[in-house]
C-alpha cells in the first residue's frame, strides 16, 4: 500500500512563508493498493496537483469524501482527469439523513460558482450515495466506515489489503460537548492495530474552550488514541490554518517525547505535502515494513 499526502491543511488554504515546509493545501490523501486500485480521500485543494499526476494514465479513480465542507471539495473543479473524455471517476459521497441527494463536488460546478458545469464534463463521472463499502468491495477495495463527531456529520474510513491497514479520520472531535456519534472506546476499537492512523489534530489546549464543539480534536487526545489503539504509526493531519511550520516542528518533537515516555514504539509524523508512506509485509515474520519518503 502506498499513501501520499497532497493536502494536509484544515479549514482554508494557507499559502505563505510560514507554511512552506508542511504545505497550505487542504485535505487530499492518495492511496494506491497492490491490486492497482486508486482511492483518494477527500478533494481539497491538494487534489489539483494530484490530478496533474493522474492525467498521465487512464486508470479508474475512486474519490471517497469524508464530508462536504468547502475545504474537502474545492479542489475538484481543478482536477485534470475530470476533463479527460470518458475517464472513469467514481465519487463516494456522504449525505446527511433527510437531505436531498446532492453531490457537493458536482453541485459547486453550476456555471455560477464555477464557469464549467458538471453536466458538461467529458469524463464519465458518477456519484455513489449509498453502498460505498459494497461498491468498492466489488472493485477489490476493502473499506469500512465510522460516523464522525463533526457538525453536519461525515465518515471516517479504514482501508485494508493483504494484512496492511490504514485509518483516515479527519474532522473528528474525540470528546464532543454535544451528541456523540462514535465514542472514544469505539474509536479505539475502529483504529486498533492499524499500521497508519491519519487523524485530525487541529487544536492545542490553548485553543480551548472557545473551539470546543467545532468538530476537531486536541493534539493530546490524538496522541493518547494512538497509544490506546496500539497503532504502528500516527500521522497528525488537518493542521490549523494558523499553525506555522515552526509550531508543527515543535509538535513533532513533543510527539517523540510523549511516545517515548509511554514506552510506545509508535512512529509519529505531522503530515506534510509530498509525504509518501510505503507499506509492505515482511516475508519473514510478517511484520509491516515502513518506507517513509
Amino acid at each position: 500500500m502506498i499513501i501520499k499526502f497532497y493536502g494536509v491543511r484544515g479549514s482554508i488554504p494557507t499559502p505563505g512563508p510560514a507554511t512552506i515546509k508542511y504545505g497550505g493545501n487542504t485535505s487530499c490523501v492518495y492511496v494506491e493498493l497492490d491490486n492497482g486500485q486508486i482511492v483518494i480521500f477527500d478533494a481539497g485543494t491538494g487534489l489539483r496537483l494530484l490530478g496533474n499526476a493522474l492525467i498521465r494514465n487512464s486508470n479508474p479513480i475512486n474519490i471517497v469524501l469524508s464530508h462536504g465542507h468547502w475545504d474537502h471539495i474545492q479542489g475538484y473543479p481543478f482536477f485534470a482527469p475530470i476533463y479527460q473524455p470518458d475517464r472513469e471517476i467514481n465519487v463516494f459521497t456522504y449525505v446527511k439523513s433527510g437531505h436531498k441527494l446532492l453531490c457537493s463536488l458536482f453541485e459547486q460546478m453550476d456555471g455560477s460558482n464555477f464557469p464549467v458545469k458538471a453536466e458538461d464534463l467529458p469524463s464519465y463521472s458518477r456519484c455513489v450515495f449509498k453502498g460505498t463499502e459494497s461498491v468498492l468491495y466489488d472493485k477489490g477495495v476493502k473499506l469500512v466506515k465510522k460516523p464522525l463527531n463533526h457538525p453536519g456529520g461525515g465518515y471516517a474510513y479504514r482501508i485494508e489489503e493483504h494484512g496492511i491497514s490504514a485509518a483516515y479520520i479527519t474532522d473528528n472531535e474525540l470528546e464532543p460537548p454535544g451528541k456523540v456519534h462514535t465514542t472514544y472506546d469505539q474509536w479505539v476499537e475502529f483504529c486498533h492495530g492499524v499500521d497508519v492512523l491519519i487523524h485530525d489534530a487541529q487544536y492545542t489546549q490553548e485553543d480551548m474552550p472557545h473551539k470546543h464543539g467545532w468538530g476537531h480534536s486536541l493534539i493530546s487526545q490524538v496522541r493518547q488514541l494512538a497509544v490506546d489503539a496500539e497503532v504502528g504509526a500516527l500521522v497528525m493531519f488537518h493542521h490549523d490554518p494558523d499553525r506555522t511550520d515552526n509550531e508543527l516542528d515543535e509538535i513533532a518533537r513533543e510527539n517523540e517525547i510523549f511516545f517515548s515516555g509511554k514506552n510506545a514504539s509508535i512512529r509519529s509524523l505531522c503530515a506534510y505535502e509530498g509525504l509518501v508512506i510505503k507499506l509492505t509485509k515482511s516475508v519473514i515474520g510478517g511484520e509491516t515494513l515502513y518506507e517513509i519518503v
